[in-house]
């Protein structure tokens, strides 16, 4: 009777142990710490502020960029307008002579002296200076006079430095008046010596 106790005692005995034993073995599963997931969040927070600074500073330098070359563009067009006004300003702007006159007055030499600058800041440009008459006088009168006048010019500009070989003359005596009028002011505009680049 002895051996049952013992046999029905293993019997209770061997199957708890085991179940303890199995339960014990399991594995406990934990919950990642705090710390870890807030280090993990914290640098991909600092990743993204990162990754946007790049952002923006690469979007700056290339506003600045857009920019730098805007202000060239400008600078470029400003610099195109100004030589096309001094162009148009150089054969817009005729030099006059009193009646009967080829001399060269204080006025017509300050206009001579700006068209010089212009000449020695265009070297490629070669000029026709054509000497104009009023109506009065006969023909040959006014061509010989018409082409006093362009040699006076031409003259003075070689005076300030512009070779002789980029300055043509020709006369058109009255043939060519810029006003048909029949009185002094009218003939006052049309001698004159004008300026056309060839």
């Amino acid at each position: 009777m002895k051996r049952k106790w013992i046999m029905l005692a293993m019997l209770f005995i061997v199957p708890a142990m085991l179940f303890s034993v199995s339960c014990a073995k399991k594995a406990v599963m934990t919950e990642p710490s705090m710390t870890d997931t807030s280090a993990a969040d914290e640098a991909a927070r600092q990743a993204e502020l990162e990754k946007q600074r790049e952002m923006e500073r690469q979007k700056q330098m290339e506003e600045e960029r857009l920019a730098a070359e805007r202000a060239e563009q400008l600078k470029a067009e400003a610099m195109q307008r100004d030589m096309m006004m001094a162009k148009n300003r150089f054969l817009s702007e005729n030099i006059y002579f009193d009646f009967d006159n080829a001399t060269l007055d204080y006025q017509a030499q300050e206009l001579l002296k700006q068209k010089a600058m212009w000449l020695r800041d265009n070297p490629d440009g070669n000029v026709v200076i054509e000497g104009h008459c009023d109506e009065r006088g006969t023909n040959a009168y006014n061509l010989a006079l018409g082409e006093r006048r362009a040699e006076s010019a031409k003259a003075f500009l070689v005076d300030l430095g512009i070779s002789d070989a980029r300055l043509t003359t020709i006369s058109y005596g009255e043939e060519k008046p810029l006003d048909m009028g029949q009185n002094e002011e009218a003939w006052a505009k049309n001698r004159r010596a004008a300026f056309v680049l060839e």
